[in-house]
């Protein structure tokens, strides 16, 4: 299945990006928020896109929101935080049945998407100021957030070997913020940021499903009538430093199995031409069930609970990792190694490089069979500045030839070796 690369259509400082597609019954928004990652506002950023969703000006309270979203056929509404390379993204998502699909001619697109433009502009204000008990839950309920995220070594081990891995970098922060920054944070304070946000950021709205893309259109250049923008500060990514000693960071906790981490650097993000051999490399390596590192590491060696990669396109980062008993450390390092090593001579089977290709296609395709996916795929290309349609993505993949896969394995350094081991005897 083939999707239409979205048309841009400039709305003020709203780019509006709508896919008219007959596949679905029900119609998404994702209205999307970017600014460069900083210290500064990070934590900011997290807490405002928790407070925004709670409650607006002409429904003050959630349970007044909830029964809007209930009168709407039980529309939903969500907010998210992530980060791609060194910048910081909210997204607010609406999903709304289609009312082409219903009895009812109530105009759901045309309220939900009223009411997601009221969610981020008209948010309840009490003399100017946030509700100091809204941003006091949402500050409880962040802090639960990120200590979840400690509480889940997996994600915890993750999160520390990109501190270490990128400590003079903005990318070493996390889209959920810092937990010590919370209590700082005021109802003024807030909404200063708020305003600063909402004039500065770079704001894409994205619409899928079964459309009038003309009426779209002059509902959304209505509804969305942001502040005149100041000059954007959405930095490009921050470079990656030059290669340099690998480090080896070990720390110590009371748990049963060790969390072994090694971060890579791939001079390589979405927008680059080498792109496409870093897919294949990391489907080879570790990026699903029949690659090197479940087969040797995981079923042959019996050294690892779980062992995979993935890497973060628009960073240039390739991560490994893996679950292990605290006694096997060095045998499994030198297992990833060895396998990081076979990629860098060739030494992979054609049998595993046409079924890295053919997997790669497979999940492009399962990605844009629902809309949420279709909007993260074309928003990858929009983010970084480099655009491919669904077409040119597989025709890219389908072009990488064993040597471009070669090739890469030697572009590809280690950093950093994280290791978070159980205490003797746990």
């Amino acid at each position: 299945m083939s999707i239409q690369t979205p048309a841009a259509k400039e709305l003020g400082p709203v780019t509006l990006h709508t896919v008219d597609t007959m596949k679905y019954k029900t119609n998404t928004m994702v209205l999307k928020f970017k600014a460069p990652l900083s210290e500064q506002s990070v934590t900011k950023r997290a807490l405002l896109a928790y407070v925004l969703q709670r409650a607006t000006e002409f429904s003050p309270t959630a349970k007044d929101l909830r029964r809007r979203l209930n009168d709407l056929y039980g529309a939903s509404l969500s907010a998210q935080l992530s980060k791609k390379g060194d910048h910081h993204f909210i997204s607010f998502k609406m999903e709304v049945a289609n009312e082409k699909y219903l009895s009812d001619s109530t105009p759901l697109l045309e309220k939900a998407l009223r009411l997601l433009a009221e969610v981020v502009l008209r948010p309840k204000l009490t003399e100017g100021q946030f509700d100091e008990d809204i941003v006091a839950k949402e500050k409880r309920t962040l802090k639960q957030r990120i200590q979840s995220m400690r509480d889940d070594k997996m994600r915890y081990a993750n999160t520390r070997l990109i501190e270490e891995m990128c400590k003079s970098e903005p990318y070493r922060l996390h889209a959920y913020g810092q937990e010590n920054k919370i209590d700082g944070i005021s109802a003024g304070d807030l909404v200063t940021y708020y305003r600063e946000m909402i004039s500065s950021d770079k704001i894409d709205l994205f619409i899928v499903g079964d459309i009038d893309e003309q009426k779209v259109e002059a509902i959304a250049r209505e509804a969305f009538d942001f502040p005149e923008q100041n000059q954007n500060v959405a930095q490009e990514t921050v470079s990656a430093p030059q290669f340099k000693e690998e480090q080896v960071i070990i720390e110590e906790e009371d748990i049963e199995q060790g969390k072994l981490n090694l971060g890579y650097r791939t001079y390589t993000t979405y927008a680059d031409n080498d792109y496409y051999p870093l897919l294949v490399f990391n489907g080879i390596l570790g990026g699903f069930p029949h690659s090197k590192l479940f087969i040797n590491v995981r079923e042959k060696a019996s050294l690892a609970y779980y062992a995979s990669s993935r890497i973060e396109t628009h960073k240039g980062l390739l991560l490994v990792f893996s679950g292990i008993q605290s006694s096997n450390y060095e045998k499994a390092v030198t297992i990833i190694k060895e396998q990081t090593e076979k990629m860098r001579l060739g030494d992979f089977s054609e049998e595993e490089f046409q079924q890295t290709k053919a997997m790669l296609k497979n999940q492009i395709l399962e990605t844009i069979d629902n809309p949420r996916g279709i909007i993260e795929f074309f928003y990858n290309g929009i983010s970084s500045g480099c655009e491919r349609s669904v077409d040119e993505w597989i025709a890219g993949v389908d072009g990488v030839s064993r040597d471009d896969v070669t090739q890469m394995a030697e572009k590809v350094k280690l950093d950093t070796t994280y290791f978070l081991k159980g205490k003797e005897g746990s």
